[in-house]
């Protein structure tokens, strides 16, 4: 059995601003200028999407690009984009290697690429968000996807869109923030399958519950 701690927060419910943050992001579009590095890493990724042709899927937060691997087998009919803010993670990478050409590990900004990716028109046919969430505090809204600027870039990508974590009130908050953009977002059972992340295994092993909520973005409520 593993030993992973459960989440420890301060807040017990849905926080009180969530529905006044996400309207306020919803309504002023995120501006910051793109990184030079952002601008050289996205035109080599386009590249390579264009040259492949086959659909794209998405897996953000990769780490260190365990569940790329497993998810380009999972979609071996398209090619499957991991991105990490962390070099450290996902220099880590050649452990997990699946041994398929469908599938990237790079690290990247997402506030500069998932913008770029819209701007551009890229429609990934899922978007997978895998990492559980780092922020617990009640002071932390806006550290969350959902509670930050690029929540409307990340609905602007569209497609299937999944998450999973540990910490149920993540996923509900999570919810609470698509209902308001005007998406469903639904609770569903884990597949009976291998873990796809190195933290959704350690969970596991600890007898910790996990959770998912998947989500059509390309419908709207």
């Amino acid at each position: 059995m593993g030993n992973s701690r459960s989440i420890q927060s301060n807040q017990a419910g849905i926080h009180d601003n969530l529905d006044h943050v996400v309207r306020r992001h919803l309504t002023h579009p995120f501006r910051a200028p793109y990184a030079d590095y952002s601008r050289e890493l996205f035109a080599e990724l386009k590249a390579w999407k264009e040259a492949d042709g086959r659909p794209l899927v998405l897996d953000s937060c990769c780490g260190v690009g365990q569940s790329t691997a497993n998810l380009a087998r999972r979609h071996p009919e398209a090619i499957v984009l991991g991105l990490d803010k962390s070099a450290a993670r996902v220099d880590k990478h050649d452990h997990y290697h699946a041994g398929s050409d469908n599938y990237r590990v790079v690290r990247g900004n997402l506030n500069d690429l998932w913008r770029m990716m819209v701007e551009d028109g890229w429609a990934p046919t899922h978007h997978y968000l895998l990492y559980p969430n780092p922020w617990p505090k009640s002071a932390h809204l806006q550290r969350r996807w959902h509670g930050g600027p690029l929540f409307p870039s990340l609905l602007a990508l569209g497609g299937q869109l999944e998450l999973r974590s540990n910490w149920r009130l993540y996923l509900e908050e999570f919810q609470a923030a698509l209902a308001i953009a005007g998406h469903q977002g639904e609770f569903v059972s884990l597949p009976d399958e291998p873990p796809l992340t190195p933290f959704e295994r350690k969970y596991g092993e600890s007898g910790q519950p996990l959770h998912r909520l998947v989500c059509d973005l390309t419908k709207k409520s």
